[in-house]
């Protein structure tokens, strides 16, 4: 398993391992309908075609040439962010669950940084490996609407280096 920086020809890729990642993860979760109607193909491909050119960094996890899981994170999307730095979403394929991917992953995107996140309520497993790595729900919670599901904020506080 390689790492490597997400390009825009990596877009259609990104985008099926993103909708992947999302219907293993959420589908046992919440409704099926709501799940489906927001797993549009087309339009995640633009978005990762977008979001890789002129976002934050993308970091791929690649096994025989195909994507197995990513990561990104970057300066915090919320005016009333509690720190300055969020992790926006670290995805990992259940066939790689429990092998160290998304650890590897983490650490390379978000590496010792102090940093907040947003994770369904309902998504134990996230929520576990989040704690292993430090991070504590600190009573934020919002809904999210596509999925009409809960989140929680969970917050990584690192001494200054």
């Amino acid at each position: 398993m390689d790492l490597r920086p997400a390009t825009p020809d990596d877009a259609a890729a990104g985008a099926r391992l993103h909708l992947a990642c999302w219907r293993e993860a959420y589908g046992p979760l919440v409704d099926p309908a709501l799940l489906e109607a927001a797993l549009d193909e087309d339009r995640w491909t633009r978005r990762w075609r977008e979001q890789v050119a002129d976002g934050p960094p993308r970091l791929l996890a690649v096994h025989d040439d195909e994507p197995v899981g990513f990561v990104t994170c970057g300066p915090a999307r919320h005016e009333d962010a509690p720190l300055p730095f969020e992790l926006y979403a670290v995805y990992v394929r259940a066939a790689w669950h429990g092998t160290g991917v998304a650890q590897a992953l983490l650490d390379a995107g978000l590496g010792d940084r102090s940093a907040y996140l947003w994770v369904l309520e309902g998504n134990a497993r996230a929520r576990r490996f989040y704690a292993r790595n430090g991070f504590v729900a600190d009573g934020g919670r919002q809904h999210y609407r596509p999925l009409d599901a809960w989140e929680l904020r969970m917050l990584r506080r690192r001494a200054p280096s």
